[in-house]
């Protein structure tokens, strides 16, 4: 450290939400604990608008914020908070902080100043680094004093397996750094009180070439996942972004949250806040599916309270399964596909036994409606998804889910194929007979119509079957049912054809064709002089 330089340690406080207000005072308390040993003095800086003092954001956050960052600032270790505030401050855009920052650091000359390691963060702390031709430490967990009178950071290396230690040159004035949030270990006091100074920046350069054009505050996920009973963790032996999609389908599949060890994240295949272990979070599922991990210290810290850890990986000397109730030796990308299908044949089994219970017992209301909203809800898919997937209305879907009552059989079937399993790997053979057993009379009566002729026969049994219609100039055709179960293909062979599905109308000419599902009502008729015919494509549960 150079003996011009304050003996000061500068945290920014980011205030656009109370979630990013939160990790900034982590990293003050890494901050205030740091100068516990270096006699350094801790100051959170902010930068906002003179008038309300806080950025902008969601008006509920905005109060909170604004009543309760001096006082926890304080509580939480600071001695000073410093306000930099303009009114161009008022939308928070990076390049324009950090030019405001860039004059009030060489004036001021920190010993440090610490960024939260988010984009935000990133960005900010990159570009006034830059500007002060100064050290940049990234992504470091934690600070310490080093000798004569240095600083040295630890920041992850090589994937994550090794701690670096890493330090500025001799001589360096101020020192900037990203640091990691989670892992701050300190002590909330109330009671402590400190210095709060309004500092007026007359001179910062207007916004040139970027504009904000528009603003929404993200969801955050990390309650989420520390609180999920199912997690399924990604680490570096999947070896690629595309296997590590591998991971997400099958925390869908088990209605769990992803989550990643600190390889997938830096190779970005991951969101920073899915990280597990000593410099993320600490989760305590009933079950956590660890793939492709070798078991590194700095990543069983965060899973060691959860109640069964089953381990996937290819290496049987993995110290992972070391602390795994199940290991499983296999090659994660070959064995992922297979457990995926196996696991979402029993959720669709589960699902299928849950409504013959809820029929039997119409007023039970947590079981068939409630697991559907999850695996619903773990495919990312809305109401409104599900009920075009499934051939239903969306106020269906909510009546099921909410317990109202029960839906048919064909429902679970044809759930079953948006979910990317076959029925016929799920049901008994006694569902399967009686399916089959209405399918077969369903065939029978169609093809004992007039104007139907069977180009398919001995198909009763069959689930893909077809058929040539032939329907009478300008009459309607009297088909036995206008409303199955499954799937329909038609194509017009001759003459002009009225369709009617739903309450939608369509003419085909010859050539053309449609695709539904037959559960649709539907209607055909004829709008030629001569007979129109059609080749017709069943295909049934």
């Amino acid at each position: 450290m150079s003996k011009s330089t304050a003996t000061e340690i500068w945290v920014f406080g980011d205030l656009r939400s109370r979630h990013l207000l939160d990790l900034s005072l982590k990293v003050l308390v890494k901050a205030a604990n740091l100068a516990g040993e270096t006699g350094d003095r801790v100051v959170l800086f902010t930068l906002t608008p003179a008038t309300t003092g806080v950025l902008t954001g969601a008006e509920d956050e905005a109060c909170a914020i604004e009543t309760s960052v001096a006082d926890e600032a304080f509580a939480w270790g600071a001695d000073a908070i410093y306000y930099f505030e303009n009114e161009q401050f008022a939308t928070p855009l990076v390049h324009q902080f950090a030019a405001a920052l860039a004059p009030v650091i060489e004036d001021r000359c920190p010993r440090l100043v610490l960024f939260p390691l988010t984009d935000f963060g990133r960005d900010l702390a990159a570009r006034c680094a830059s500007r002060a031709r100064a050290g940049l430490m990234a992504d470091c967990d934690e600070l310490k004093p080093g000798a004569n009178d240095s600083i040295i950071g630890l920041c992850p290396a090589w994937g994550g397996e090794i701690m670096a230690e890493i330090t500025y040159a001799q001589g360096h004035r101020t020192g900037f750094a990203t640091v990691q949030p989670d892992g701050a270990a300190g002590e909330k006091d109330a009671m402590r009180s400190g210095q709060t100074k309004h500092i007026a920046l007359a001179s910062v350069p207007a916004p040139r070439g970027i504009r904000l054009v528009s603003s929404k505050t993200a969801e955050t996920s990390a309650d989420a996942l520390e609180k999920a009973p199912t997690v399924v963790v990604g680490g570096a032996g999947l070896g690629s972004m595309e296997n590590f999609g591998l991971v997400r389908h099958l925390a869908a599949a088990v209605a769990g949250q992803v989550a990643a060890t600190r390889p997938p994240v830096l190779n970005h295949w991951v969101a920073e806040d899915r990280l597990i272990g000593q410099t993320g979070k600490t989760v305590r599922p009933n079950l956590l599916i660890s793939v492709g991990t070798s078991g590194a210290v700095q990543y069983t810290a965060g899973i060691t309270e959860a109640e069964t850890i089953v381990a996937i990986n290819r290496d049987p000397a993995a110290p992972i399964f070391q602390l795994a109730d199940i290991g499983v030796r296999a090659d994660a990308p070959t064995f992922l596909p297979l457990l995926i299908s196996r696991v979402r044949q029993a959720v669709m089994r589960r699902l299928a036994d849950d409504m013959c219970t809820d029929e039997a017992e119409p007023s039970r209301k947590s079981g068939f409606g409630g697991k559907l909203k999850a695996l619903r809800e773990a495919q990312g898919w809305s109401q409104e998804q599900l009920a075009e997937a499934t051939g239903q209305t969306p106020d269906f879907v909510a009546g099921v889910e909410n317990g109202e009552f029960s839906p048919p059989v064909a429902f679970i079937l044809r759930l079953a194929n948006a979910y990317g399993v076959d029925p016929g790997t799920f049901l008994r053979d006694e569902e399967k007979t009686q399916i089959r057993d209405q399918r077969t009379r369903a065939y029978v009566k169609r093809t004992r119509n007039y104007s139907y002729q069977t180009l398919t026969s001995g198909a009763e049994n069959d689930h893909l079957r077809a058929f040539m219609v032939t329907i009478e100039p300008h009459h309607d055709h009297k088909p036995v049912a206008y409303k199955h179960e499954g799937e329909e293909f038609i194509f017009v062979m001759e003459g002009d054809l009225e369709f009617t599905l739903g309450s939608k109308t369509h003419t085909l000419k010859p050539g053309e064709s449609i695709h539904f599902h037959s559960n649709t009502p539907h209607k055909l008729k004829s709008l030629s002089a001569e007979d129109t015919r059609c080749l017709v494509i069943l295909y049934t549960l």
